[in-house]
């Protein structure tokens, strides 16, 4: 899959994807990653890319012409077509399933928004503009790579064990379940969290250091108790975490049934 990113601040996305799941991708050539300076496609002697703004107002905006130059040139490097995408508060909302669609597609530009946004005739080029949440940063180069490194664990390739990604959060609607590894008792000091208080019903106490155990059903060896704790767990965290993700959540019979327990013991 190819990516191309237009920002003004080509360190800002270089630098993070020299490391990690995205940058052995880059290595190998699973993915392909180009980073692309607005400035380049300036014409005046300062490399100006923004100007004020028409009717007044604070801040500046930026220009359309050195962002059409730039995706002309994607395209004549790359060739068509480009899904272009425009990072801004204003967008909508990016979604796992947002980033399933968009890895189906062999050409992503991400537009990295700064200052007051883009001149509005951009938008003439740009086929979706999308926000990862509701505040404002100081420019698109976060969002940028968060939507990149979103979509590039669907591409094939990318992560060793893709069943780990068909297993994530959200693939179904629902929470990831709690996991543990070795060793099976761990020692903690210091306090209890105000959280971990609660759920355990303490009071103001608690031990300094306490003995955290891995929950007996993962050590029993039975498989068929592992997965019910594992979906009771995973719903359990969902209804109490984000309840909204269930009315079109995938749920077989025995996860409704479970469903229905949790929500009766909490009435």
């Amino acid at each position: 899959m190819t990516f191309d990113i237009v920002t003004i601040f080509p360190a800002m996305i270089e630098q993070p994807l020299a490391a990690g799941i995205v940058g052995r991708a880059i290595e190998r050539g699973t993915l392909d990653v180009k980073v692309r300076d607005l400035r380049d496609f300036t014409t005046d002697r300062h490399r100006v890319v923004d100007d004020v703004p028409y009717g007044g107002g604070p801040g500046m905006v930026l220009k359309a012409e050195p962002i059409f130059r730039a995706l002309d040139a994607i395209a004549l490097d790359r060739g068509q077509p480009l899904t272009v995408i425009m990072t801004s508060p204003q967008g909508r909302p990016f979604t796992h399933e947002d980033a399933q669609r968009l890895s189906r597609h062999d050409h992503v530009v991400v537009l990295c928004g700064r200052y007051e946004g883009f001149d509005e005739r951009v938008r003439e080029r740009v086929a979706e503009e999308l926000s990862i949440g509701d505040y404002v940063l100081t420019g698109g180069e976060l969002p940028a790579l968060v939507i990149l490194d979103a979509v590039a664990r669907f591409v094939p390739g990318v992560v060793g064990d893709e069943q780990s990604v068909a297993a994530d959060s959200f693939n179904r609607g629902l929470l990831d379940f709690p996991q543990y590894t070795r060793p099976a008792e761990v020692t903690v000091s210091g306090g209890w969290s105000a959280a971990a208080l609660e759920r355990r019903s303490l009071g103001e106490g608690g031990s300094a250091e306490r003995v955290a155990k891995v929950p007996d059903v993962l050590l029993s060896g039975n498989h068929g108790e592992i997965r019910r704790w594992r979906k009771r767990e995973a719903l359990s965290r969902t209804l109490d975490r984000r309840p909204d993700l269930l009315a079109d959540a995938k749920l077989d019979e025995e996860e409704k049934e479970i469903l229905k327990e949790l929500r009766h013991e909490r009435d």
